[in-house]
């Protein structure tokens, strides 16, 4: 794989930060981090995290071109979790991957973090997936695989407005807040940028550092406005937009709907990212991929 966009680092945990009641932060790092390259912006990784009782994921030959294949041949109570997580930072000298988790199930304030001592959960939180338990539970030490891209330009990003964009909208919840920070982080100085932000608890809100001219509204889950109804009601710049949105599969939806149908933006200046489904737990969604796949 040595020639590929994308490759397998061993990482391990560095240490861990509560950056607010619900987001886990987790610095990782190892031998090779510093060969990692990142767009920046919502830049993807795969993580794949122990079971519990392993110290590290059980993978395939993870130099095999096919390596995919492999793993969907294990046993799925026994291999690596596979969760898909953005970038919020990757650093320089000394090389670290970080990676920002929001906190969802039970006691989703405990002090612990979205990753420890081999077993990596903790027992009675029956409501939360693995990531979660595994990132609660995490500690420096604690051993991972991931699947970064090597080349600054890859296909792991999604956040590409096109030349002559006047302005920018985004739109998410606490899953992609990772990914609206790093984009905030990367707008050029000036730019007119529009951003709502849903979040279960106002101490979940983040200082965001952008150098763009953003007004970015925080919108509390069950007390203030839907995203699509607060951007509704919002007076947008004008010119020529470009919108992200993403979260839950349902409300990136009907925003889209709402940009395109009755805002009228060209559908293919909207970009738009489903990162959880209301009902549905990701190893759901990945069975059914599965599934499909296999059909």
């Amino acid at each position: 794989m040595t020639d590929a966009p994308f490759q397998f680092f061993d990482v391990e945990v560095l240490r861990t930060e509560r950056v607010t009641p619900a987001v886990a932060r987790i610095v990782l790092g190892g031998a090779a981090v510093s060969r990692m390259a990142s767009a920046g912006r919502d830049q993807r990784v795969k993580l794949f995290l122990p079971r519990p009782g392993q110290r590290e994921p059980v993978m395939p030959d993870k130099k095999r071109a096919d390596w995919y294949d492999a793993y969907r041949q294990l046993d799925p109570a026994v291999r690596g979790v596979m969760r898909t997580y953005t970038v919020r930072e990757l650093r320089r000298d000394p090389g670290e991957l970080v990676i920002d988790f929001a906190l969802h199930g039970d006691d989703a304030a405990a002090p612990a973090s979205r990753a420890a001592g081999g077993s990596g959960t903790t027992g009675g939180d029956t409501a939360s997936g693995p990531a979660t338990r595994w990132a609660r539970a995490a500690g420096p030490g604690d051993r991972i695989s991931v699947l970064a891209p090597v080349q600054e330009e890859n296909a792991g990003y999604d956040f590409r407005p096109p030349e002559g964009t006047d302005w920018v909208l985004l739109s998410a919840d606490e899953s992609a807040l990772p990914a609206v920070a790093g984009i905030l982080e990367s707008l050029p100085p000036g730019l007119p940028a529009r951003v709502w932000i849903e979040i279960h608890d106002p101490a979940d809100r983040q200082h965001l550092p952008t150098k763009a001219d953003a007004e970015i509204t925080w919108l509390v889950h069950g007390t203030s406005a839907a995203p699509t109804d607060a951007i509704r009601a919002a007076e947008l710049p004008a010119g020529t937009p470009y919108a992200w949105t993403a979260g839950e599969a349902a409300t990136v939806k009907a925003l889209r709907r709402h940009l395109v149908g009755e805002r009228g933006f060209d559908r293919r200046a909207v970009k738009f990212s489903g990162y959880w489904r209301r009902g549905a737990s990701e190893d759901s969604l990945m069975s059914a991929a599965e599934a499909e796949a296999e059909a």
